[in-house]
Order: C-alpha cells, then structure tokens, then sequence
C-alpha cells in the first residue's frame, strides 16, 4: 500500500496530466546556451507528467535534438523580435507573423486546453499576449539584459509586468537590469545548471583534426557572433599573446545571428589580414562542445556587452578548465577571482592578455584553477539543483 506521500504525490501528477498541454515558445532553432536550457525544463516538465509542445520560429539543429529527446513540436515563424525589424516594414512584418502565431495557439488551444504557455527568452511575445487574454498562467525565463533601444525596453517591461507575476531570470545580474523597469513582476533567480556527465567524462580531443602538436597551448572562445559577444576583442587578445607565446593556438567556436553576417566577414578578414591563420582557427557552430573543451586549456569569455549567464562558462568548468571572462554580467557570479580564474575588465587587451600568458605559463596553477571551477560547479550549478529549484517554481504558478 502506497505511503501517505506516495499517494499525495500520485495525485498531484494525475491531476496536471488532466490539465492539458505546456507550450513552451522559443526564439532560436540553434543549439546554445538557451535552447539547452530549455530542453532541460522540458524533461523537467515531462518528468512531473505534463504533457508538451515546444513551437520553433524555423528550422536548425535544435530540431533533431528534439526529436532524439521525444517532444512534440511544431515549426511556425512566431514574429520574434530583432533589431533589423526596427523599420516600418519590418515592424509590419512582425504583426502579421505574431497574428498567425496567435491564430495557431488558438487552434491548440481549442483542441486540447493548454495548462501553461512557457516563453524562453524576450524576444517571444505572442504567449505573454495569448495567455493574459485566456487566463492561462504564463512563465517568462529570462536570459537576457536588454539596454536599447529605451522604448523597447520599456514595452518589454510592461509586457512582462502584465502577463508574469515572477519571472525566471537566469542571474543577479538580469534580476538587478530588469528591476529597474518592472512595477508589479517580481525576478526569481535560478542560476542555470547543466548535465556534467558529457563533459567530465570525454576522453576525446580533437588536436589531430585540427593539427594542433601536443606541445602548443589551446586557448578557446565558444559564443554566438553578435556585438556583444567580444569576438573581435578575442583576436586582439591573440595577437597581443602570440607575441609572447608563439606555441599558442586560438580557437573560435560559434556562428552569427541573423544579421550578424557582417561581424562574421570582418572576423575572417582580421584573421587573414593580420596574419594570424596560424594561431587562430575559426571552426563557426559546432556540435561536439566537449570534445573542443577536451582540447582546451584555458577557456576565454571575452564579452564586451554584459551577459546575463553563459552557460558555456558552466560547460568550461565542467571540464575543469580555467576561465577568464570579463566583468560582464553574470560571469562574475560563475567565476571566482584569482581561484577558478580571473575575472578582467571589459576591453583590457593588456591585463587579459597577461592573464592568457600566465596560465600559458603555469600549468600547474591552470590546472588547479579548473578542478576548483569543477568542485565550485558541482556545488552551485549542476543540473540537480537547477531541477530541484525547478520543480518548487512549477508547483507554485500552477494551481
């Protein structure tokens, strides 16, 4: 005979299964930080036994991922906001997308009422909007730290306000930006966590495909080409170190945003013009993250804008990397100064460089440096807290 808390529990899951489905909205089909994280609240959601629906804008490697995972999804353009759309035409564009995306929730709606609608990131719009005119409860997880343009901000704010009473932010930093602009909403933080297991366990480097020799020191960058990304600043770095160390080799791992394409040429012609083809290694998105951090022996975060929570500083802790990031965000919440890495200011070419060619220098400080972030990540940021934080979230915006 099951146990009082066994058959509390019983119930709680048969009456959520009876609820209807969870739609979760994102704004990107890639596979980054992200869209990592929100295929974790999916199984998380799953595991508590609701049913899910995850609507993508388009097509890309976050699809077959989510067919390896066993979700139901949908592939509609739901008007995401960009800032190429900042035009008249472009802002005409959005509505009819955003009308179409609300006709098809509608539609789901209407066969199967939804439970929840579960937005990721603040470029999706339409389910604050659909879920506030059908009474739905609406979770907005924010990942980002929006700074202009001002009107946009402010419309963002209110949108959040009138739609999601706590709103998940992914650090202190997102919780300290948007504060300012919100009335009513009140931030939870809920640092991400991720799963460790790919990453403590590979044994595989990827030196040979890449023809890096065992005695050259690994230096890598892994984000989204975007402004704020710091990709440019990399370079710099790297032509500031390889003056020194000769015997180190950049690499860059991460395609452009739509619209980025630009950043992505001059980051080509940089390197060709610079003559820095032999030190840097522009591999673009890339699958096989810890194999690349296999390969790593110093992880750089090199942002320029602030960063709300990068998960691939997780990612280079769980590989028991040294990072270096710079004061930008949330990366000073991840790193500890001088113990799992340094934290430098933002476009310090000279105190980041120094920084690079020190654990260049020191292998054995290097090596300390990343078992720490180990130990430090599995303590703050594995997936078992994340989930644990999670699930108490769920069970108090869901009646």
């Amino acid at each position: 005979m099951p146990s009082e808390k066994e058959a509390f529990l019983e119930f709680i899951l048969e009456n959520m299964s009876q609820k209807g489905k969870v739609i979760f909205l994102h704004s990107s089909s890639e596979l980054y930080g992200a869209s990592k994280i929100l295929l974790y609240v999916m199984n998380i959601f799953r595991d508590l036994g609701y049913p899910t629906l995850m609507i993508l804008p388009g097509d890309g490697p976050l699809r077959p991922e989510i067919e390896r995972q066993g979700f139901e999804y949908k592939i509609l353009n739901l008007g995401i906001l960009r800032r190429k759309h900042f035009h008249p035409r472009g802002i005409l564009d959005r509505g009819k997308k955003l009308y179409k995306a609300y006709r098809l929730l509608d539609e789901i709606h209407q066969k199967e009422p939804i439970s929840l609608i579960y937005s990721n990131t603040l470029a999706v719009i339409v389910g604050a909007t659909f879920a506030r005119r059908r009474g739905i409860p609406h979770v907005w997880h924010i990942h980002e730290i929006i700074q202009s343009p001002r009107f946009l901000v402010k419309f963002l704010a209110s949108q959040v306000d009138r739609s999601t009473p706590k709103p998940i932010v992914v650090s202190e930093s997102v919780a300290k930006h948007w504060k300012k602009y919100l009335d009513d909403a009140k931030p939870l933080v809920i640092h991400n966590g991720i799963e460790v297991k790919p990453f403590m366990e590979c044994t595989e480097d990827i030196r040979q495909e890449l023809g890096i020799t065992t005695q050259k020191k690994v230096v890598t960058m892994i984000g989204r080409i975007n402004p704020g990304k710091g990709q440019l600043f990399f370079l710099e770095l790297a032509k500031k170190v390889i003056t020194e160390n000769p015997d180190t080799v950049f690499l860059m791992v991460g395609d452009p945003y739509p619209g980025y394409e630009d950043i992505e040429n001059e980051i080509n012609v940089k390197i060709s013009s610079e003559n820095l083809d032999n030190h840097v290694i522009n591999l673009g998105f890339r699958e096989d993250i810890p194999q690349i951090l296999k390969t790593t022996d110093i992880f750089v975060l090199p942002s320029i804008l602030p960063d709300s929570f990068p998960t691939v500083v997780l990612e280079a802790m769980a590989s028991a990397k040294p990072v270096i990031a710079t004061k930008s965000g949330g990366a000073s919440e991840m790193v500890v100064d001088g113990k799992t890495g340094y934290l430098v200011n933002i476009g310090d070419i000279k105190e980041a460089s120094a920084k690079i060619t020190q654990l260049c220098n020191e292998a054995k400080l290097a090596s300390q440096m990343g078992e720490l972030g180990k130990e430090r990540l599995l303590k703050e940021y594995s997936f078992e807290h994340f989930e644990e934080k999670m699930k108490k979230y769920i069970c108090q915006i869901l009646p």
